[in-house]
């Protein structure tokens, strides 16, 4: 197994220091997996005082919990000291750790057998839990007592389901059961946390295992109104959704919620605590997936108008993936999309050859009449684009 030079810097010198010293956690997972690990965490027997006398930068990251960010060749790796972590008496963090020199005893508050595996160069992988077998499986198994694991912490429950999609692995019978159980823990858990996980379950190569969201009872503790998108009977959308779409944060959202008017999409995206550029391109997509779009150029030019360039290809994508438009046609308004914009067609205020300041120094008087003015002239040149002159629109 292969892990970065600075990674094997950082052992050896914990190592060098007296100390036991491995990458831990899903950055071994993934490169196990033949996968480009997004961090490396390390695990150690070093005391956090210990860890920060033996580097020469470092960042006091939580070191109430034993974490320390090491700074190597510009880039940070948090260093942790083996914990056992006290009652989690909110269903979300300890009241308190406790150091351990047992490697084991810190595995063994990990969440999955995959993420409870740890390795160095000098011991090899380190593999107390059967990670490496449920790997060749495709099994997400807890660590111990899969209720133990979701009482202590509620948000394991969607990180299993997640790392089912993302992975494209099963959840173990014992382990869905628990999930099914300690669901209601989820509102210990705060939106935020809650949209990351589904986010990224959203942005998987296995979307559709959304509906285990629903299927095991957890969608009510979500958000008020998640559950609704899940509901047939409220034209829900759980199983539309597919790989297909763009891996992207805003269309893999709006294609769940795709059954849903823009309001009540956008409510459960504003429930879940979601950025406001995400909402509102949700609410863009929402809003003209379904509208009729004929392959004619003033329709196009209209459609355009109403958001920028990036967002109206993605219109595009979203509606031809979604069945909207035909192959053909969806073909057809490519074509007509292009001919526009090498035309330099105006399809913005912006683009109008008269400004605000033409219209005053024209003689209209300040106020709302400039900004219904400029409107009418844009409505003119999308539907004819020659007009778009100083001295046709004064006229105009």
């Amino acid at each position: 197994m292969r892990i970065p030079r600075e990674v094997e810097k950082i052992i050896e010198t914990l190592e060098a220091g007296g100390f036991e010293a491995y990458a831990v956690g899903g950055c071994v997972r993934d490169t196990l997996l033949g996968r480009e690990p997004e961090d490396w965490d390390i695990t150690t027997s070093a005391r956090p005082e210990q860890v920060k006398r033996l580097f020469r930068r470092t960042i006091d990251t939580g070191i109430q919990h034993g974490t320390v960010t090491v700074l190597e060749n510009h880039r940070g790796f948090e260093v942790t000291t083996y914990r056992i972590d006290g009652e989690y008496e909110d269903g979300r963090h300890p009241n308190n750790v406790e150091f351990t020199a047992s490697l084991t005893e810190d595995l063994k508050r990990r969440d999955f057998t995959i993420n409870a595996m740890a390795y160095s160069k000098k011991t090899g992988i380190v593999d107390e839990f059967g990670g490496v077998e449920d790997l060749e499986r495709g099994i997400i198994r807890c660590v111990g007592t899969a209720k133990e694991r979701f009482t202590e912490d509620a948000l394991r429950i969607l990180r299993a389901i997640r790392f089912s999609a993302q992975l494209g692995f099963d959840i173990e019978e014992r382990t869905l059961e628990a999930v099914r159980e300690i669901a209601p823990n989820l509102v210990h858990v705060s939106k935020e946390r809650i949209q990351v996980e589904l986010t990224k379950l959203l942005k998987s190569p296995h979307p559709e295992r959304m509906h285990l969201v629903f299927d095991t009872g957890i969608a009510p503790y979500v958000s008020a109104h998640f559950a609704e998108a899940g509901n047939p009977g409220e034209g829900g959308a759980k199983n539309w959704l597919t790989a297909e779409f763009e891996a992207e944060k805003s269309v893999r959202w709006a294609a769940f919620l795709r059954a849903l008017e823009s309001p009540g999409a956008c409510r459960i995206l504003k429930e879940l605590k979601l950025d406001n550029d995400t909402i509102s391109r949700v609410r863009l997509l929402a809003e003209n997936w379904r509208r009729p779009l004929p392959a004619e150029k003033y329709e196009l030019r209209k459609a355009m108008s109403r958001m920028d360039g990036e967002m109206f290809d993605c219109l595009l994508g979203f509606r031809e993936t979604a069945g909207t438009d035909s192959p053909a046609q969806a073909e057809r308004l490519q074509e007509l999309t292009g001919e526009i914009r090498r035309a330099g067609d105006c399809i913005s205020l912006k683009e109008l050859a008269v400004t605000g300041r033409d219209l005053i120094d024209a003689g209209v008087k300040p106020g709302p009449e400039i900004g219904e003015c400029l409107n009418r002239m844009l409505e003119e040149v999308l539907r004819c684009p020659e007009h778009n002159t100083k001295e046709y629109l004064l006229r105009f």
